[in-house]
């Protein structure tokens, strides 16, 4: 009992209902699911049980808006960037053997709700050659795809207008979609109860420590160290300060906004302070609708050569899709409002000329979502920044962000406690290609 006493080490619990402890060596800012897949590796990463302080603030703890939980909860390998193909690998093992990782002892076996169905990806003449190549990348990393001519497309799914596809891939496993509520508060449940906190508020600012100097031809660097993180409380008055080792960003479609806190993009132009982290907030529509002679279980997530995409929801007939709008099409930020013109002006007649029992559908509801939506390149950035030597990232997924979210866990919780990516080299995607002008683009964004 002398444990319990006053002036003992002990304290009780982990979880805080109001305030987030005063001190931390990670912080991470967002509570989605790459925020808790990091929190999650970070203390699977501990040499003993409490030696690492984790403590992820997000602002919004029934995530009424937050991407994760808005998602249509594809995985797929079908991508044109290496290492976006690896990622996905390792998040399909991942969510295999779920239970191996996040099962916690005093609740029941997670259940991903994993269907297997795969991707499929429809392309004209002009995108041919293009999705060869692709489908070339991938076999190179082990990924099992298969490639498909109109004829067999036909004879696989008769359901299916092949008119204007000259070719198809389809991925034969480790493709699908799951249950993106599930995931999140799968990793959240693990991470708490090895020992993580978890605090409902709003990050408001940073401290941070600067300092100045010189490199070899005589110009002025400033790098800056963030010393503490500034907590909104909620529907209060009330901040609170949690002095930090490390923190995280992982804000998601917002993540912009917390970069600035740390002055980055604030600086003189073309210095390397003056680049913002060009990650924005993309609004997306997903469509749910009941057609009862739509294709049947064998039924991908097909994606056409329009963009638009969709796929089975359930065994009843019902299937959700949807279509990213063209740059002079984006819709407004300010709310999540759905614009159901553009399910019947732009959506639906692209599904009943590819699907003509389409024609028939009838809409039952829709949602919107954010995605945190790279500018530059459309690929996530992954890394510490340069002269904010305390500041990771883990954003500007552009709608992949759940579906790699295992491995981003992994690879962030790497190269803070071991300085170096070990089990994927995520170095592509670091915050110096903006610096530098190298673009990472990814050719398969949906």
């Amino acid at each position: 009992m002398k444990d319990f006493l006053p002036g003992s080490s002990w304290h009780p619990g982990h979880v805080t209902e109001g305030l987030p402890p005063d001190h931390a060596d990670v912080v991470i800012v967002g509570g989605g699911v790459i925020g808790w897949s990091i929190a999650f590796w970070l203390k699977m990463k501990e040499p003993q049980r409490n030696a690492y302080r984790v403590v992820v603030v997000e602002k919004d703890l029934k995530y009424s808006k937050a991407s994760t939980v808005l998602s249509v909860g594809g995985i797929r390998q079908q991508y044109s960037i290496p290492e976006n193909i690896k990622m996905c690998q390792f998040s399909a093992n991942f969510l295999r053997t779920i239970n191996q990782y996040l099962g916690v002892v005093t609740q029941p076996p997670i259940d991903i709700q994993f269907n297997p169905s795969g991707y499929l990806f429809l392309a004209s003449e002009d995108g041919a050659a293009l999705l060869e190549e692709n489908v070339g990348i991938q076999r190179r990393e082990g990924a099992e795809i298969s490639l498909l001519s109109p004829a067999q497309l036909k004879k696989k799914y008769p359901w299916l207008n092949t008119e204007g596809v000259a070719l198809a891939s389809i991925g034969l496993e480790n493709e699908g979609w799951f249950d993106p509520w599930t995931l999140l508060n799968a990793f959240r449940n693990k991470a708490i109860s090895l020992g993580v906190y978890q605090s409902c508020g709003e990050v408001k600012s940073f401290d941070l420590y600067t300092e100045e100097l010189r490199t070899h031809d005589g110009d002025r660097i400033n790098f800056s160290r963030i010393k503490g993180v500034n907590v909104q409380m909620p529907d209060s008055i009330e901040s609170t300060k949690i002095e930090c080792g490390f923190v995280v960003n992982a804000a998601g479609a917002w993540s912009s906004s917390v970069a600035e806190m740390a002055g980055i993009g604030t600086g003189p132009p073309h210095s390397m302070l003056g680049i913002r982290l060009p990650v924005e907030p993309k609004k997306r529509y997903v469509y749910v609708w009941h057609c009862p002679d739509g294709p049947g279980l064998e039924c991908p997530l097909l994606i056409d050569t329009t963009g638009a995409y969709f796929r089975r929801e359930g065994v009843g007939g019902n299937y959700l899709g949807g279509l990213s709008p063209t740059e002079e099409e984006e819709p407004d930020i300010q709310d999540l409002e759905v614009d159901h013109e553009f399910f019947q002006d732009k959506v639906w007649p692209k599904l009943a000329h590819r699907v003509p029992n389409f024609q028939s559908l009838k809409v039952k509801s829709s949602w919107a979502g954010y995605y945190d939506y790279n500018i530059f390149d459309q690929s996530p950035v992954i890394g510490v920044h340069p002269l904010v030597e305390n500041l990771y990232f883990a954003t500007g997924f552009s709608g992949h962000g759940l579906q790699q979210s295992p491995a981003v866990g992994q690879a962030l919780a790497e190269l803070i406690i071991d300085g170096k990516f070990k089990a994927i080299d995520l170095s592509i995607f670091s915050f110096n290609r903006f610096f530098k002008g190298n673009k990472a683009v990814e050719r398969n964004i949906i």
